[in-house]
């Protein structure tokens, strides 16, 4: 109970911070899903993206 205690007076007691950790939470939440999203749509790709066949079809000069 001591440690929500903490956070509480940390974070959510005032209007400010508590509107600056949520625009946080907000920014680091985005960051997490959008890279996620991608390293789960690489995942099941894998061999079929243009980064791993273009030397396939590319000429070197």
């Amino acid at each position: 109970m001591a440690l929500a205690g903490s956070v509480y007076n940390l974070l959510f007691r005032r209007t400010s911070t508590f509107t600056i950790t949520i625009m946080v939470g907000a920014v680091l939440f985005e960051r997490l899903f959008d890279q996620g999203g991608d390293a789960l749509f690489d995942n099941l790709n894998r061999g079929k993206l243009w980064s791993q066949i273009k030397h396939n079809y590319e000429k070197e000069e």
